[in-house]
């Protein structure tokens, strides 16, 4: 195998950093170097320690090569491509024919890197009628994305890179990233006098080490701490007024509760100084510029829809908003947060079929999805398709979850490996690796220059697996969804070149309410073949690159893309698919974010009635620091140097703490009797388990915390299977979530610890 570099990109967390790669090993299918590409526009050649090990992810254990069906004693055979697409699309339209489209459930579509099977999945899921779905982000994001929703009517991002001041709220970017060059830009905000970086978190985490204030905060007392700050803001007049006046609707109504909040006693109850709040409060309110990121410890914890609009007051009240170094809207290519338009025009939400939650950003929260199926209601799930996805492991509850999902009349997986999940299917469809087709991320939220990367195949993938977009076409074939006569007018226009199947498909596609649906997969099937070796997957980004250049035509002219749309579209469309780097498809001013405002006269809304009842019940409320049965307070989800997301399902990758140990202060492990190392019981409402413990000064007294990415059965000797560290949901619940958008308190697990003698 060639020792030449070749690009591609880490697919671990959201920033998707970019890679140079050689490959080698048995066969040429191993990842044998990797670095940081200086090209990708983005990380410019940064990269963590995690994705040097993504040959795990490329060559792990139980992959999965031909479709298999379940047969009645519980195993699996193999079948043919053709039978299992015609068998599951079968059984799907049975269901949607005796009880409709919208009793067939899909989970997915994305995983950190993989998110070409959500735009494919959307011609299928039309075709069969399916209208609720879900992903992970419903378990972390959508209360952030209701409340961004209900201000303006879209999310928005900060700018770490040019702030006077940082705040990270539950988050840890040392380890958890989410920002470009995370490591850098950390290190840079510490060293400059000019300054300051905040950090809100009950963990003395690496980047707590770094920060000039950490608000060292008592686990679940989030809510107190925020308003405590909120109201230091009010109290002490550091509101921008005129800022407000010109640019905020509503704002008298937070200012009024702010003001009547007790900042000492409040203080007190989250565990951080009055001084040292109130301090904090005037570094904000006198900085030029703030950026702000609340992430999954605030957002995955108790009162965590408040905590989102809490610090979302921070900066609309100081005016943090269309400036350098602030907060901004981002120009995208797919919104992953959906449409949150409504909310800023003061629509409702959908709600669920059965438990009547609410839907934000398209996403049935998580914690009802077994609600959702195990009832006798006329509209329950019953059928789901679960797609690069794994709720039985990932999802809250997992007994509930596997109970759900094994009362299910059809169970699809389409996956690369026998996940838990799998394990359950009726049906299993296998696919290749990222790595063995083209495939590209949308979390792209990067400002003032944003920029996309189709990542290109850089294996062959096995015989007998297909990409999903094969299987999405295939499954709307077999349905009749369209026919050859529908496409040829298609082809014939690809025969003349991409300038005539322009008009041809917006013609014959997109002006057909038949096929209009159904555009991604057929973009595959006609103009996927004209592209280049490995690339047909990314069919679905030339339509996504003409609807940028009807959104963003000033953005794209400044990145170089100019001239009509149609013109500036393809432009962009032959860079992305060429450039095996990525590409800035925009380039922004910081005040266009107020022109991708969606209320209706273009201010933001700061009046949230339901949040403000919610934080006047603060003063009768308690943050649940421990009880007489379970007095610690769990953490379930850290990110640690050698834990990531579950794609790693081996657990050979880890070269520390390969266990996943249950840190713990010291002054409460010698209460218990325990050292470092040693076995402990430790127990929830929901399970037990044994842990070895880890003596850790970043904890609290009363707070602990496991390791994600752990508690994986993985096929052993003689099929046995063998867990690895522990499956974080077999200790949570279903019942503990957040009131608003159903959020899992999974950073806030009332837990019990017993020594092991």
């Amino acid at each position: 195998m060639s020792e030449s570099w070749k690009k591609t990109a880490c697919i671990l967390c959201e920033c998707n950093c970019g890679l140079e790669v050689q490959l080698g090993g048995e066969g040429g299918g191993h990842f044998t170097r990797i670095r940081g590409d200086k090209a990708h526009p983005a990380s410019e050649g940064y990269a963590c320690e995690k994705p040097h090990r993504l040959d795990f992810y490329q060559n792990g254990p139980d992959r999965i090569t031909a479709p298999l069906r379940r047969k009645e004693d519980g195993s699996f055979e193999e079948i043919d491509w053709d039978t299992a697409i015609a068998e599951v699309t079968q059984r799907l339209a049975a269901i949607r024919d005796e009880h409709g489209g919208d009793t067939i459930f899909y989970f997915g579509g994305g995983g950190q890197g993989n998110h070409f099977p959500a735009a494919y999945s959307a011609a299928s899921r039309r075709v069969l009628g399916s209208r609720y779905r879900s992903s992970a982000l419903a378990q972390e994001k959508t209360g952030e994305f209701w409340v961004g929703g209900r201000l303006m009517g879209e999310v928005t991002r900060a700018d770490f890179e040019h702030c006077e001041v940082g705040i990270f709220i539950g988050k840890n970017p040392w380890q958890s990233h989410g920002i470009p060059r995370a490591r850098v830009t950390l290190k840079a905000m510490a060293k400059d006098p000019q300054r300051t970086m905040i950090v809100i978190d009950p963990r003395e985490t690496e980047t707590a080490k770094m920060a000039d204030i950490h608000l060292q905060v008592k686990p679940g007392a989030d809510a107190w701490l925020l308003a405590a700050l909120g109201g230091a803001l009010v109290q002490e007049d550091l509101v921008d007024h005129a800022w407000v006046q010109e640019h905020v609707d509503g704002a008298d109504d937070p200012i009024a509760a702010l003001r009547e909040i007790p900042v000492g006693e409040y203080s007190e109850i989250s565990g951080v100084s009055e001084e040292l709040v109130r301090e904090t409060a005037r570094r904000i309110g006198k900085a030029e510029s703030v950026a702000i990121f609340e992430d999954l410890g605030i957002q995955m914890n108790r009162f965590s829809t408040l905590n989102s609009y809490l610090n979302k007051l921070l900066w609309v009240l100081t005016g943090n908003f269309a400036k350098e170094g602030a907060q901004y809207i981002p120009s995208y290519l797919v919104s992953v947060a959906g449409n949150l338009k409504k909310f800023g025009a003061g629509g409702e939400a959908k709600r669920s079929p059965v438990a009547n939650k609410r839907i934000i950003g398209g996403l049935t929260p998580c914690n009802s999805i077994p609600s959702e199926i195990l009832t006798d209601h006329p509209k329950r799930y019953r059928a789901m398709i679960v797609e690069s996805s794994n709720p039985a492991h990932s999802m809250p509850d997992s007994q509930a979850m596997r109970e759900a999902l094994s009362a299910l009349d059809t169970l699809v997986v389409i996956d690369i490996a026998m996940t838990e999940t799998a394990r359950l299917a009726d049906y299993i469809l296998p696919t290749p690796t990222q790595f063995e087709k083209a495939e590209a991320t949308f979390f792209n939220f990067e400002f003032p220059e944003n920029y996309f990367h189709v990542r290109q195949p850089l294996f062959d993938p096995p015989e007998g697996v297909l990409p999903e977009a094969e299987i999405h076409a295939r499954i709307c074939e077999v349905l009749g969804a369209y026919s050859d006569e529908d496409l040829a007018p298609l082809h014939a226009a690809l025969e003349q070149g991409r300038p005539a199947f322009i008009p041809a498909f917006f013609q014959n596609v997109l002006s057909n309410p038949k096929l209009a649906p159904l555009a991604s997969v057929i973009l595959y099937r006609t103009l996927g073949p004209h592209l280049p070796p490995g690339m047909q997957t990314a069919a679905v980004v030339w339509g996504l690159c003409h609807q940028l250049a009807n959104k963003y035509p000033e953005s794209m002219a400044r990145a170089g893309f100019d001239g009509p749309s149609f013109v500036a579209a393809e432009k962009l469309f032959d860079a992305i698919i060429e450039n095996p780097s990525g590409v800035v498809f925009s380039i922004d001013e910081p005040d266009v974010s107020w022109s991708r405002m969606s209320t209706p006269n273009g201010k933001i809304q700061a009046s949230i009635p339901e949040l403000l009842q919610e934080l006047s019940t603060l003063k009768d409320a308690s943050p649940g620091t421990g009880s007489a049965s379970f007095p610690f307070v769990l953490s379930a989800g850290e990110r640690r140097s050698f834990t990531a997301n579950t794609i790693f399902r081996s657990p050979e990758w880890r070269k520390k703490d390969a266990q996943g140990s249950l840190r713990i202060n010291p002054d409460d492990a010698s209460e218990l009797g325990v050292h470092d190392g040693d076995q402990v019981r430790l127990s929830t409402k929901r399970g037990s388990v044994e842990v070895p413990v880890e003596l850790s000064v970043m904890m609290q007294r009363g707070h602990v915390s496991l390791p994600n990415g752990l508690g994986l059965d993985v096929s052993g000797p003689e099929g046995s299977q063998v867990r690895t560290g522990v499956a974080l949901n077999e200790l949570t619940s279903v019942d503990d979530g957040d009131e608003f958008v159903g959020t899992p308190w999974h950073k806030h697990v009332p837990a019990r610890i017993e020594a092991i003698a």
